[in-house]
């Protein structure tokens, strides 16, 4: 194979050829660090790219392949991390300048598993500061451009896993999601990204978001999304929070396929506005669950309404975890992100408290659709990507600081802690990705990842890369 070819192979297949010793972990590490170098001056999605040690990693793998011993999971597949979570020996910025020089000692868990199956990782990939928002560009790291059209967005907050997927960067990439952070820049970057149930990947240090925030997997393809999450899957007890048992087989179980199942479809979830490129799409792509052998019914909800529940969870917790560096940094954080602060810092405990109660209370709207359906199909988000430099679509209403309203199909997920996908859905007439969000019961990642894998059989988006090359 050329390097080319390496970089457009799935990983399903790159480890069965490496345990077949037809192809070398060190061959392939390089041929994903040599396209990182010719094509992250253009999208730059990777803020940090760790050569020397991932061609370090790559040699052991291949020297493990050679004695014969016993093969992880990922065993020699290039892995990116995003640049919010902790790496051991790499920086961690967070996209901010606060942490410019940031070292961990010590890997997060999902990322210490990763390395114990066999992955390599390449390097970081970029966030906005602190993941605050949906788009993606940080003070430090300046703008993540799609690869679709260099001059729109990636969405974010996983801006770089989302681009460096899309541009063949590696198979593999770690994004994570408290408000859609997985599921907008895959749907933006026309690839596949998985927000597993609350808890099904631990985190540490465990995020300070009020049980929201999310790790999964952000692929060109569904299997390889369920091979990483194989790998990243478990409870440990870093995390005081992440769930007990073993879990499913996400790969043996991935075909199984999903006659039978009862699937809702909201193409508004019951009056959010949706541009219509983006609503002719989604709609085109549910008719395909009706040939697979699923019962799909069009439904109103009755969701309770969330608005300003996350305007105001969103804005205290911002501003609970980072008000404390204002008056030494503010000058030099996004200025988004301060005046997001700024506004958090208006609501009072009583105020968060009540909202805390109300975010509980919104399962118990949530959960009788559940009862009745092992599915929910929407879009991912209400556009699809719009020009960078922008915080919200031209022609939406602007704000400050206030992202929300586009991506008002994904955060409610968060809330419930369900699991949710981003599949490619096709595109728009301007040639950008759509994305169809499939929501699954909660602990249903696999029923999630059977109707990714379903969908992705009879609606192929593999074949089409972006035009970068």
């Amino acid at each position: 194979m050329t390097g080319a070819d390496l970089c457009d192979t799935p990983a399903t297949q790159l480890v069965a050829l490496i345990r077949a010793k037809k192809l070398s972990p060190v061959e392939l590490t390089r041929a994903v660090l040599e396209r990182i170098e010719r094509l992250n001056p253009t999208v730059n999605a990777f803020c940090t790219v760790t050569p020397d040690a991932a061609l370090d990693a790559a040699r052991a793998t291949e020297l493990a392949v050679v004695r014969g011993e016993r093969l992880g999971l990922l065993h020699g597949i290039p892995v990116s991390i995003k640049d919010l979570h902790f790496t051991k020996g790499v920086r961690t910025m967070s996209g901010s300048f606060i942490f410019l020089d940031r070292v961990p000692d010590v890997d997060a868990p999902f990322v210490r598993r990763l390395k114990e199956a066999g992955a390599i990782i390449v390097g970081k990939t970029t966030t906005p500061e602190f993941g605050w928002k949906a788009i993606g560009d940080s003070p430090v790291t300046g703008i993540t451009r799609n690869p679709w059209n260099t001059q729109v967005t990636t969405g974010g907050s996983s801006a770089g896993a989302g681009a460096a997927a899309a541009a063949g960067m590696g198979p593999l990439h770690q994004g994570s999601d408290g408000a859609g952070s997985i599921r907008i820049p895959s749907a933006f970057c026309g690839v596949y990204g998985l927000k597993p149930t609350y808890g099904r990947v631990p985190m540490w240090p465990v995020s300070n978001a009020d049980y929201t925030s999310h790790i999964g997997p952000m692929t060109r393809t569904v299997a390889d999304a369920a091979l990483m999450l194989a790998a990243m899957a478990g409870p440990d007890e870093w995390d005081r929070t992440s769930l007990e048992g073993v879990p499913h087989d996400y790969v043996g179980a991935l075909d199984r396929g999903i006659e039978g199942l009862r699937v809702a479809f909201s193409p508004d979830l019951d009056g959010l506005p949706v541009d219509a490129p983006v609503a002719a799409v989604v709609t085109q792509a549910v008719r395909a669950f009706e040939g697979l052998g699923c019962v799909v019914e069009e439904v109103k909800p009755g969701f309770a309404d969330t608005h300003d529940l996350i305007r105001c969870m969103w804005s205290t917790h911002e501003a609970g975890n980072y008000a404390p560096y204002l008056r030494q940094w503010g000058r030099r954080m996004d200025p988004g992100l301060v005046a997001c602060i700024e506004d958090g810092l208006r609501y009072s405990v009583v105020d968060y408290i009540e909202a805390r109660g109300r975010k509980f209370a919104f399962w118990d709207t949530v959960r009788p659709l559940f009862e009745k359906y092992d599915l929910l199909l929407t879009p991912t988000t209400s556009v699809a990507a719009f020009p960078v430099g922008r915080l919200n679509p031209a022609d939406w209403p602007q704000h400050a600081w206030d992202w929300l309203g586009w991506a008002s199909f994904s955060y409610p997920f968060n809330f419930t802690g369900q699991p949710a996908a981003s599949v490619p859905a096709g595109f728009t007439p301007a040639g950008l990705p759509v994305g169809l969000q499939i929501v699954g019961r909660r602990f249903a990642d696999l029923t999630v990842l059977q109707a990714s894998a379903a969908f992705e059989a009879a609606h192929p988006w593999g074949g089409r890369r972006p035009p970068l090359e």
